[in-house]
């Protein structure tokens, strides 16, 4: 008697044991399949222990003992479907990966600047053209209207890629303008952005590479006024309706009349402060129009048509509305300051 009441006992235990399994995974569940219903299992040594119950208590013992592996099997196999019905057809889902958040990327501030930029001047026609950092002489420097003796061919401004030769790395995107002008006739309605380099030393203020968009307009009638009106809508649309503009006479080799392009101080509000040196302006861009050399140099009539260019750096851009102090930061992949832009496109 003490054997059968014993292995009943246990058995109705395990009963109450099955019904109450669960498991949080497909591992899980397979450690319990073979805790109780493995070769070495629960069952198999309830099994095993059975043949020492007396022969006219097997039948009422082994009813028992049925009972518990038919249970344990339908519980593993219902957790098994459960597992399974998780599971969308058109997705192989991973059970074991972490429940925490996965922390999400964000864009870089140039480039978050950059399609701010891009897409004003999309609202205005411009589609965007791209061309090689590796460049030579001819689209950098001479088709520009640069002299032979200009400094900026020398090599503590320009990086050539061997000495003697006319390959460098681009100085500016306006390279990018000739191969366009070369290729196309007007009009061309065109914004180029791009990294460039310069031989320079690398300082809070200043990087031997960065990043430029410049734009071009050329067809006929083209006048300084409306290069004047597509500055002061860029400037409104980037940086405020209350953004006012002014116009400083300068010198580029490419353009004539050139001028710098000069916005109210949007710290300060025009009053003064130390951003802006106390003028209430802020530089921004140089721009002017088409020299009608260059459009001679690339084929097009300089005197049929003519044209507007304006560049800036999408690093001062940056600056101006994000007010990063130091230029090694956009290119040194600091988290902490990258993460400060996780909102701001």
């Amino acid at each position: 008697m003490p054997e059968k009441t014993d292995m009943i006992d246990k058995i109705k235990e395990l009963v109450k044991e099955v019904q109450e399994l669960k498991a949080g995974n497909i591992e899980e569940l397979e450690t319990l399949r073979i805790k109780y219903l493995g070769r070495k299992g629960v069952l198999s040594t309830l099994m095993d222990n059975f043949r020492n119950v007396a022969a006219d208590q097997k039948r009422e013992t082994g009813k028992y003992l049925n009972e518990l592996k038919e249970l344990t099997q339908t519980r593993i196999n219902e957790l098994k479907e459960s597992f399974e019905n998780l599971k969308s057809p058109d997705r192989d889902d991973d059970l074991t990966r972490t429940s925490y958040p996965i922390p999400l990327g964000t864009r870089h501030p140039l480039s978050i600047v950059k399609k701010e930029i891009c897409d004003i001047f999309a609202r205005l026609g411009f589609s965007i053209a791209e061309g090689p950092e590796i460049e030579d002489d001819w689209h950098v420097f001479s088709s520009l209207n640069f002299a032979d003796d200009h400094p900026a061919r020398d090599m503590q401004d320009t990086f050539f890629i061997q000495n003697n030769t006319d390959i460098l790395l681009r100085t500016h995107t306006s390279s990018v303008q000739t191969r366009v002008m070369e290729h196309r006739q007007p009009p061309i309605r065109i914004i180029c952005p791009g990294r460039v380099y310069r031989n320079e030393a690398i300082s809070y203020r200043a990087h031997c590479f960065f990043h430029q968009v410049e734009a071009l307009y050329v067809d006929r009638d083209v006048s300084f006024a409306d290069l004047k009106q597509v500055l002061l809508f860029f400037a409104k649309e980037l940086f405020g309706p209350e953004t006012k503009i002014r116009l400083r006479p300068s010198y580029f080799p490419f353009t004539e009349p050139s001028a710098e392009m000069d916005i109210s101080c949007n710290i300060c509000g025009g009053r003064g402060c130390p951003f802006c040196k106390h003028t209430g302006w802020v530089e921004i861009l140089g721009c002017g129009m088409v020299d009608p050399n260059v459009l001679d140099n690339c084929g097009i009539d300089g005197k049929i048509y003519s044209g507007y260019a304006l560049g800036m750096g999408i690093e001062r851009v940056t600056n101006l509305k994000y007010r990063v102090k130091d230029l090694r930061l956009f290119s040194e992949n600091d988290e902490r300051f990258l993460r400060q832009f996780e909102a701001a496109y």
